[in-house]
């Protein structure tokens, strides 16, 4: 097998883009299971007996009483409720840890670091990087022996790993190793010898897109809000839980689910097969005129070209669509990653109540 680096210019420089058969490597996350060395992720940590009470304050997800391996989304917005940071988090064994993007590990380590103040709170960083297990076959006899474990935790909870670093699942057919790097060429072989095919960074974004996820960076742009993207929910459905103290941003959060509705949607574009592929960044046009922005493009072994867009909200799933930039390409809104109908909370019922009395 020959690896084949990611592009040096997009967000997993460094990562291996596939191994000669990025389409086959797709096939076997969804019928098999697969291996995917995701070494851009940056792992940060918190230590100190204030650690939780803390992160609580200043973060949007409730994790004041996180329990010991719990995982949850959890996200840093500034004073309009726009995202700047997005993150998984658990802790585990009196450490809580936190992975990101590489381009924001240090920002958010200086955010994280200025905001201690008085608490007992230790910020710093862990050697450790990531490797995804994707496809049906994650529970299957030989690679659990392989994890040293009778059976996987339950999704969104993670549990230690011998030798250093923990395993976590997120979903029936993903769990992730985030383990030290200096064992992370060992794990891929033992992986391997049980019939693990290995598989580039190409087939994790090909799934991640189809199942309509976001990327910090990527699909999300500076005025992200957390609506626009589906980062509203508790512990294990989101990053940012609405039933919890104040935090910075929580005004708009509060503002757009009780009365209004977030200005953009996040979709699933399906893309003209026929011509060069467009960039994430890149403006999407109706007719002429911007009605959102591109996010993740990549081909999928069912689906074709596809990307994730940000597009102004409430634009019919049968607007034509094409892209701008240097590459133009035909676009169509996938009708089944629209999102529901809005339903607003008590403040937007009760407004729409006194305006059916002014009538």
């Amino acid at each position: 097998m020959s690896a084949v680096p990611a592009p040096e210019s997009g967000p997993d420089a460094g990562a291996t883009w596939h191994f000669g058969d990025p389409l086959g490597e797709q096939r076997s996350a969804t019928d098999a299971v697969v291996v995917v060395d995701r070494s851009p992720r940056a792992v940060l940590t918190l230590s100190g007996k204030d650690r939780l009470t803390w992160l609580h304050t200043i973060s949007s997800q409730h994790v004041s009483a996180l329990g010991e391996g719990v995982v949850t989304e959890n996200s840093s917005l500034d004073g309009q409720g726009r995202v700047e940071d997005h993150w998984l988090q658990v802790d585990l064994d009196g450490v809580t840890y936190l992975d990101t993007e590489a381009t924001r590990a240090q920002p958010l380590a200086a955010f994280l670091t200025k905001m201690v103040f008085w608490s007992e709170v230790t910020v710093g960083t862990a050697d450790l990087t990531v490797l995804s297990l994707l496809g049906p076959g994650v529970e299957e006899a030989p690679l659990l022996e392989t994890l040293g474990m009778p059976a996987l935790p339950d999704p969104w909870s993670a549990t230690p790993l011998p030798g250093g670093g923990f395993l976590r699942r997120l979903g029936l057919r993903e769990v992730d190793l985030v383990v030290p790097r200096d064992t992370a060429a060992d794990w891929h072989g033992r992986l391997t010898d049980v019939g693990v095919r290995p598989a580039g960074m190409w087939a994790y974004e090909a799934l991640r897109v189809a199942a309509l996820r976001p990327r910090l960076g990527v699909d999300t742009d500076e005025r992200t809000i957390p609506h626009e993207v589906g980062w509203i929910g508790g512990p294990g459905e989101g990053a940012v839980h609405l039933d919890k103290g104040c935090y910075r941003g929580q005004e708009t959060v509060a503002r757009v689910h009780n009365l209004g509705k977030p200005p953009r949607m996040l979709v699933l574009l399906h893309l003209d097969g026929d011509t060069d592929r467009p960039s994430p960044g890149d403006p999407v046009l109706a007719g002429g005129r911007a009605v959102g922005r591109l996010g993740t493009v990549v081909d999928h072994v069912d689906e074709g070209p596809i990307a994730l867009a940000l597009l102004k909200r409430g634009l019919p799933a049968d607007t034509a669509l094409t892209t701008g930039g240097e590459v133009a390409v035909a676009a169509t809104i996938d009708p089944d990653s629209l999102p529901g109908p809005d339903q607003g909370g008590a403040g937007r019922l009760a407004v729409e109540r006194l305006r059916g009395r002014a009538r």
